[in-house]
């Protein structure tokens, strides 16, 4: 198991869905669905740090069969209280193997960046490309730091102000480690702290990683709507391909 990943717990998992509903709308949603199932194929897909199905189930539900590698049992819980009948194996996304081969292995939503080291992180890219068939991809969507924001002697940024939550980016620029820090108010008035650490890896060193592990870039988008990525993108859909 990775040493630098943070374990969900119990309490995090069972309100998850609730704090992240804004991510299962359907216009959040369905792109990414759709995304992948043109993608995956006839299947079979593996997703990694699966959650609790946001977008295993309904991909799932299209008619692919999708397994899941996820870090924290709870979670792995979650989802299995939701659909039974999308697997799922308990343990880390650099070493855990699932048995099978995949047209599409997939992370989404920033998961990446929750393992904090550089090796660990290139450990994913080998991990998934194991697990796919000669031809098969390797999606992950992540963001692009937001350092062009950061003025010289200012360690955060803000990625989010609302009447009930309100979240900021701290970044160390030596180390690539970063803190998204959440302040939720809670229905009586007080508030709830709650830091989750990452480390953020840039578009070309995410390509690079995919080289280690013998893949190759084959599109990379800004959003899931095929939209071109430039140098004014926040985040980034990349698609890399094992050659075969």
């Amino acid at each position: 198991m990775t040493s630098s990943s943070d374990l969900w717990d119990a309490e995090t998992a069972e309100r998850y869905d609730e704090e992240s509903s804004f991510m299962f709308t359907s216009e959040v949603l369905d792109p990414a669905v759709d995304f992948l199932a043109r993608l995956a194929g006839k299947g079979p897909a593996l997703e990694f740090a699966i959650g609790t199905g946001r977008v295993a189930i309904p991909l799932h539900d299209k008619g692919i069969s999708v397994s899941g590698i996820e870090l924290s049992q709870p979670m792995a819980d979650q989802l299995a209280a939701k659909r039974a009948d999308v697997p799922v194996t308990v343990g880390d996304m650099a070493t855990t193997s699932v048995d099978g081969d995949f047209t599409l292995v997939f992370l989404v939503w920033n998961s990446l960046g929750n393992v904090r080291t550089q090796d660990e992180q290139v450990e994913v890219f080998r991990n998934a490309a194991r697990h796919l068939v000669p031809g098969g991809r390797f999606v992950v969507e992540i963001g692009v730091p937001n350092l062009r924001r950061l003025p010289p002697g200012q360690t955060a940024v803000p990625f989010h102000v609302g009447e009930r939550h309100v979240g900021f980016d701290t970044y160390d620029l030596v180390t690539q480690q970063s803190q998204s820090h959440h302040y939720t108010r809670q229905d009586d008035g007080s508030f709830r702290h709650g830091v989750g650490n990452f480390r953020y890896a840039w578009p070309a060193e995410c390509d690079l990683m995919a080289q280690l592990a013998g893949m190759t870039l084959e599109q990379r988008f800004a959003d899931w709507h095929g939209s071109e990525f430039t140098a004014d993108s926040e985040s980034h859909v990349s698609v890399w391909r094992l050659p075969g």
